[in-house]
């Protein structure tokens, strides 16, 4: 195990819980605790969870020709983010493939932040301000309590500065919560209606610990990051390094609806566009025929032949269903398809590929008001 150069101030707490503070990202992450990840997933669909997302790096930048960098780095068109609003999107290779997605949100003032896990992002975006006016800074003393579930609004509510109801979806505001200066996102990883709170690493402690005090009563629980693959599968979302790598084209992981071909030249722009039309594989949901989570890396095939490949597997104990995200060969990624599942010891079991996303395919409780 590699040893973490990044540390969140919630470690403490982590162990206290349970987490041995596996390495994600370069940070020590809460993968498990000691209670059970079913009653954690529990909570983030009836009550809400507060998960330590600060293992995603958050990345500063400042200046006159901000928004060139970041419109230049993302398939998303920037120039019509306005302050105040946040956008999701890919980003690519010279070569048009995946190299990391982010979140990029305009915080006004020729401020941007942008969050992203494990690719390349850094190096993108200093290949993209090269000569410009921009400072590019990594921010590890930010970090980011993500609250999620249908309780998290009446919770932060009952003690943030500023009424969270009509804050839209992927919009985010400077509040005080608990009292303590942060920024609120409506945003998540869970299909839920949630929240993500940035602040600093001083009163992250506190806040942490007074959401789960006031949120005791009502169910909300901290959760780890085998609750959160578990509700993020669910929801379809997609984890890269294991859903998308450098090996994929946008069009080829469901992220096609991230690419604004009308705007002007961004970071893989031509080499994505004319790979569109040809995808190798594409993304799809699994159902398995089987009582447990699968693995991770089964071979999919039909009447023999190798069709695809699971890349994240759960056990929904919720859908009572063995789930799981993979890529498939174009011919074979319609709804209803059967196919075979075949482990490394040769264990065999029927998948069947599914709609997206499993959980809530109307996306009504994420978009909620």
């Amino acid at each position: 195990m590699s040893e973490s150069t990044r540390h969140s101030v919630l470690a403490s707490r982590h162990r206290a819980l349970g987490s041995e503070l596996e390495d994600w990202n370069g940070m020590g992450t809460a993968w498990s605790y000691s209670s059970d990840p079913c009653a954690e997933h529990d909570a983030v669909r009836e009550a809400a969870g507060l998960f330590d997302m600060s293992p995603l790096k958050k990345v500063y930048l400042r200046g006159a020709d901000a928004l060139k960098v970041v419109d230049h780095v993302i398939t998303r068109d920037m120039t019509g983010i306005y302050t105040g609003k946040s956008v999701y999107g890919a980003i690519l290779t010279a070569q048009g493939t995946v190299c990391d997605d982010a979140i990029i949100a305009n915080n006004g003032g020729d401020e941007w932040l942008f969050c992203h896990g494990s690719g390349d992002s850094m190096a993108c975006l200093q290949e993209s301000a090269e000569g410009l006016n921009v400072s590019i800074e990594l921010d590890d003393t930010l970090h980011n309590l993500s609250l999620q579930g249908p309780k998290a609004l009446a919770l932060l509510n009952r003690f943030c500065s500023t009424d969270l109801n009509s804050l839209a979806y992927f919009h985010h505001q400077a509040v005080e919560l608990f009292g303590h200066a942060c920024r609120i996102s409506r945003t998540g990883y869970s299909g839920e209606r949630g929240y993500e709170i940035l602040v600093d690493e001083a009163c992250a402690g506190s806040i942490w610990d007074s959401l789960l005090t006031e949120g005791a009563a009502e169910g909300v629980l901290p959760c780890s990051f085998t609750a959160l693959d578990k509700v993020r599968i669910e929801a379809g979302l997609l984890f890269y390094g294991y859903d998308m790598t450098t090996e994929h084209t946008p069009w080829e992981v469901g992220l096609g609806f991230t690419v604004n071909r009308n705007k002007g030249e961004f970071r893989g722009k031509q080499a994505a566009l004319a790979a569109e039309l040809s995808p190798k594989i594409l993304p799809a949901g699994l159902v398995i025929d089987h009582n447990d989570s699968l693995a991770g890396g089964e071979v999919l095939k039909l009447n023999g032949a190798e069709v695809g490949v699971v890349n994240s597997p759960c056990w929904s104990h919720r859908m009572n269903k063995s789930l799981a995200l993979g890529h498939v060969s174009p011919e074979v990624a319609a709804p209803g398809t059967e196919l075979t599942a075949v482990a490394e010891d040769g264990t065999e079991y029927k998948a069947k590929v599914s709609e997206m996303p499993f959980y809530d395919p109307q996306k009504v409780r994420t978009h909620a008001g």
